[in-house]
């Protein structure tokens, strides 16, 4: 098939002689969908293609045949769930069972003598079930939004129920486009059941529901930020809300302020440090003066001790007294023994009482 197309590519297009036909059509999922393209059986070496056209894609090549009649039974050809066939008078395109990959753009080309024409073109929509959302709307925020502000973005959902063939829930989901990105980022995905929903009183059948999306902001979120709503195979943006984060300005006045303000703290601390070392100092020198103190006094109360002390040895005074001790028995003996002597020695202390003050 690409190389059927390759070959296209190097033919020519030519005028539009033949009477050209482009309609749209619409058609449920699941539904079959024929398209004809005419055949005349005059035509000489001339082939006829059915091509399709999606949006982001190259041209896919479905079914191609020759235009004069076939005396053998005509090729079908098969395509996924497309076939193409050679009818009477005709050149049959059928889509078995539709799906939403479906929707494109079909045409039948003439080629002859390199030359191409397109015969016809549809446009084919195959729409899913119907979700009833009748709007997808944002509001815009009022009030300046600044670094570190709780910020609630909202989107209302307008459906009709009476309109609605599907019962698949919705999904909301948030995406924010930045400037200086190619393509936006989704940034939050909600869940069924974090939505309000109410019931417009003038029609019943009207609902609008309310998806919230809440943040503390910075300077990197500024853009501008979309709800998309998926449901039943299709997806609906809102109209975007942008969010523009204002950085306080500051002005020449409150500058030179701050400036003054910083420049008192600074002297002040440095008056601080100033005081603190000269307490250190003071402290340090006290307590030198008080251990050099000590040690004096510690050095005089010991020589004053020693001093006592000496005195108390000098005022000791030792005797020794001498006893006879005679034997009256023989005293008659001139010859007697020698007398015996006994020393009983005691020590007398002077002792120095303090004098009252009384």
């Amino acid at each position: 098939m690409l190389t059927i197309f390759y070959i296209l590519l190097l033919i020519d297009f030519g005028r539009c002689s033949d009477h050209q036909i482009f309609d749209a059509k619409n058609v449920a999922v699941g539904q079959n969908v024929t398209l004809n393209c005419s055949r005349d059986h005059r035509w000489l070496l001339t082939n006829l293609f059915w091509i399709r056209l999606v949006s982001q894609s190259f041209p896919e090549v479905l079914g191609s045949t020759i235009s004069h009649n076939l005396n053998i039974s005509p090729t079908i050809e098969k395509t996924h769930h497309i076939t193409t066939k050679q009818e009477p008078g005709t050149f049959v395109l059928h889509i078995n069972r539709a799906q939403l990959s479906d929707t494109a753009v079909y045409y039948c080309i003439k080629v002859r003598e390199r030359k191409m024409t397109f015969l016809k073109g549809t446009f084919l929509r195959v729409k899913g079930p119907d979700p009833g959302i009748t709007g997808v709307t944002q509001d815009f925020l009022s009030n300046p939004v600044h670094p570190g502000d709780p910020v609630t973005l909202q989107c209302s959902v307008l459906s009709n129920s009476e309109n609605r063939t599907c019962t698949e829930d919705d999904r909301v989901y948030w995406y924010r486009a930045k400037p200086d990105e190619s393509h936006p980022s989704l940034i939050y995905s909600q869940g069924h059941n974090s939505y309000d929903c109410e019931w417009s009183p003038e029609a019943p059948s009207q609902q609008k529901c309310v998806y919230s999306f809440s943040r503390n902001v910075s300077l990197s979120d500024t853009g501008t930020y979309y709800c998309a709503v998926a449901t039943c195979g299709e997806i609906l943006f809102g109209n975007g809300t942008k969010l523009d984060i204002k950085v306080p300005v500051v002005h020449h006045w409150d500058l030179q302020k701050t400036n003054t303000v910083v420049f008192l703290l600074c002297v002040a601390l440095s008056i601080n440090l100033i005081v603190i070392a000269f307490l250190i100092y003071t402290i340090k020198e006290k307590n030198k003066t008080s251990a050099a103190f000590s040690v004096q006094t510690n050095t005089e109360t010991t020589r004053e001790e020693q001093q006592i002390q000496q005195r108390h040895e000098d005022s000791l005074t030792y005797a020794a007294p001498t006893f006879t001790k005679r034997n009256t028995r023989k005293a008659e003996r001139r010859n007697a023994r020698a007398t015996e002597a006994i020393c009983i020695y005691s020590d007398v202390r002077a002792f120095e009482y303090g004098k009252s003050d009384a």
